[in-house]
C-alpha cells in the first residue's frame, strides 16, 4: 500500500498537551482514566475506514478517503491518490475491494484527547497460509469528540512478527508512554534514532534486517550508479500526528508505530537526466534538467526489547514509504 495523507489541525493541537507526571492528560478539565474507544465504536470505526478507502481507491480520488486517514499513513495515502488521479483521471480500472476481517481490537486507557487504538486485522490481500500469510495492523486516532476516526499509521505484519501484549485488570491494551523508563529505548526517541542510524550507522542498537542494515547497502549502492548519484538526507517526524505511538508487550518491551520523512537527490552526470516516473511527475514541481529531488514519508513499526536488554534494543519489522513531492532543477 503506497499513499500520503492530511494532517488533522485538531489532532495536532492536542497532542501538545503536557503530561502530568501520573500519566494523565489534562485536556478541557478532562482527567478520568477511560478506554480509547468501546469495542463496538473501534469495529465502526474500521468499517468507515474500509468504505472510504475502497471508494478512494476506486476513484482515485483522495477527497473521498482525506477524513479517514492522518499522520504517516495519510501522508502516503493522499499523495499517491492525488497522483494516480492525474495519471489515471478516468479511476482505477484494477480495483479490487480491500476486505478487513477477524479484527482483534488493543485498545488502551487514557485521559483526554486525543485518543487512539490498534486493529489487528486479517485483509484480502495475501494467503492464508505459508509464507505469504500477514496481517494488517491499523492505529486508529481521534482527536476529539467531533472527531472522526482516522488511521495514522498501517503496519502489514506476519502472525509471527505480532507480539503478545500487556494488559490491565480489566483486559485493556497497556500503551508505552513516548518517556517510557521501561523499555531499552523510549518510544519517543525511535524516530530521531531511526533517521540518524540511516543516516551513519549510529545508534547501533538496531536489529539487523531489511529496514535496517539491509536498507543502508541498497542506499549505498544507489549512490554509486552509473551516471548517476543519489544523496539520501533523513528527518524524524514525532510530533502532532505524527506522534510515535506504542502499546506494551508482556515480554517488558514495546511494538512502536513511528514515521521519518526523507528526502533523495539524484544528480544526473553530463549527458543524462534522472528517470522520472509518471506518478511522481504528477506531484512534481520544476522541470528535471540534471537534478530530480524526491521527498518521502515513511511508516515504521519496530518491537523494542525491556530495558536491560543486551543488543538488538530496537527491531524494525515493518515499513511502508511514498513519496508526497518532487521538485526538478
Amino acid at each position: 500500500m503506497r499513499r500520503p495523507i492530511r494532517a488533522a489541525a485538531g489532532l495536532a493541537a492536542a497532542t501538545v498537551m503536557s503530561l502530568l507526571a501520573s500519566g494523565c492528560m489534562t485536556v478541557h478539565g478532562e482527567l478520568a482514566v477511560l478506554p480509547g474507544a468501546k469495542k463496538s465504536e473501534a469495529a465502526q470505526a474500521l468499517a468507515d475506514f474500509t468504505e472510504a478507502y475502497n471508494k478512494a481507491d476506486k476513484a482515485y480520488d483522495p477527497g473521498l478517503d482525506a477524513g479517514r486517514v492522518t499522520g504517516a499513513l495519510g501522508a502516503i495515502n493522499q499523495a499517491g491518490l492525488k497522483a494516480r488521479s492525474i495519471t489515471n483521471p478516468d479511476g482505477n480500472d484494477r480495483h479490487q475491494p480491500l476486505e478487513l476481517t477477524d479484527a482483534k481490537y488493543l485498545i488502551p486507557k487514557k485521559a483526554g484527547w486525543p485518543r487512539w487504538f490498534v486493529a489487528d486485522t486479517d485483509s484480502n490481500r495475501d494467503r492464508d497460509d505459508g509464507p505469504g500469510d500477514n496481517r494488517w495492523v491499523l492505529v486508529f486516532v481521534r482527536g476529539g469528540a467531533d472527531q472522526l476516526w482516522e488511521v495514522a499509521y498501517l503496519a502489514i505484519l506476519t502472525p509471527d512478527e505480532i507480539p503478545e501484549f500487556k494488559t490491565d485488570k480489566d483486559g485493556y491494551a497497556v500503551p508505552a508512554p513516548a518517556d517510557s523508563k521501561s523499555t531499552a529505548v523510549a518510544p519517543g526517541d525511535v524516530s530521531t534514532e531511526y533517521a540518524s542510524y540511516l543516516k551513519d550507522g549510529e545508534p547501533e542498537h538496531f536489529a539487523r534486517g531489511p529496514h535496517t542494515d539491509e536498507w543502508r547497502d541498497i542506499r549505498a549502492k544507489n549512490a554509486k550508479l552509473p551516471g548517476l548519484t543519489i544523496q539520501y538526507s533523513d528527518q524524524p517526524l514525532d510530533d502532532g500526528d505524527f506522534a510515535p505511538l506504542g502499546l506494551a508487550t508482556k515480554d517488558g518491551g514495546a511494538l512502536v508505530f513511528f514515521a521519518i520523512k526523507y528526502f533523495d537527490r539524484q544528480t544526473a552526470a553530463p549527458g543524462y537526466t534522472p528517470k522520472v516516473s509518471a506518478d511522481v511527475k504528477a506531484l512534481m514541481t520544476g522541470e528535471v534538467e540534471d537534478t530530480l529531488t524526491k521527498e518521502w514519508v515513511s511508516s515504521q513499526a519496530a518491537l523494542l526489547k525491556p530495558k536491560g536488554a543486551d543488543a538488538d534494543h530496537v527491531n524494525v519489522v515493518s515499513r511502508l514509504q511514498g513519496v508526497i513531492g518532487a521538485e526538478g532543477s
